[in-house]
């Protein structure tokens, strides 16, 4: 399987957003919907304007909603330290993808011990979403990686240049917020990402 690009949304998603995605769609691999101030009917909007722009819910993994998830037959859910139990999801939603957040060696085994599909890890780099937070680095990412079998995606201050390093670490693919909604040109910068994703060719 290739290496795979998330792109995370940032907790405040508008018009814009969708914008932004309808030109980027086909270039990444899952969008997630992390919207935590946002109510479950407001989620089901979200969901609604994509299919309306024709983004393949096969590719959207929805945080923490399971419910969500199964009623508009997405592709799976992102769970959390504050979300329903792994096993418990797993049991109730099985048709679901199903990844955890994690941010240390044992969060990561405890994960696929319960199940998970695979982990998101971070933040790996100084993040302008986490400002203040001392990063986690690409040698506890090499640790985790090195440990589970399934597929870890890195998280926190990915750049296209940094990619490489990332896949060399043992990474499935990276996860991106601020890297591709904040920055001036999107659509070329996913392009950079895809490029170096797609052109990996490391152990």
């Amino acid at each position: 399987m290739g290496k795979q690009l998330h792109l995370i949304s940032d907790g405040n998603f508008t018009k814009q957003h969708l914008q932004i995605i309808k030109q980027i769609h086909r270039d990444i691999d899952f969008l997630h919907i992390r919207e935590k101030k946002k109510t479950a009917k407001e989620i089901m909007e979200i969901i609604e304007a994509l299919e309306s722009i024709e983004i393949p819910l096969a590719k959207v993994i929805v945080n923490d909603r399971a419910d969500i998830a199964v009623m508009k037959q997405c592709a799976g859910v992102q769970l959390a330290y504050h979300s329903p139990s792994m096993p418990l999801v797993k049991k109730c939603f099985s048709a679901l993808l199903t990844g955890k957040s994690v941010h240390s060696l044992l969060e990561a085994e405890q994960a696929q011990q319960e199940g998970a599909d695979y982990v998101l890890y971070g933040h790996l780099y100084p993040s302008r979403s986490k400002p203040g937070q001392q990063p986690r680095g690409l040698a506890d990412l090499r640790e985790i990686t090195n440990v589970l079998s399934v597929p870890v995606y890195a998280i926190g201050g990915i750049t296209p240049e940094r990619t490489k390093e990332v896949m060399k670490a043992g990474a499935a693919g990276a996860a991106v917020m601020s890297g591709i909604w904040k920055v001036d040109n999107p659509v070329q910068t996913v392009e950079a990402y895809r490029e170096v994703l797609d052109t990996w060719e490391g152990g």
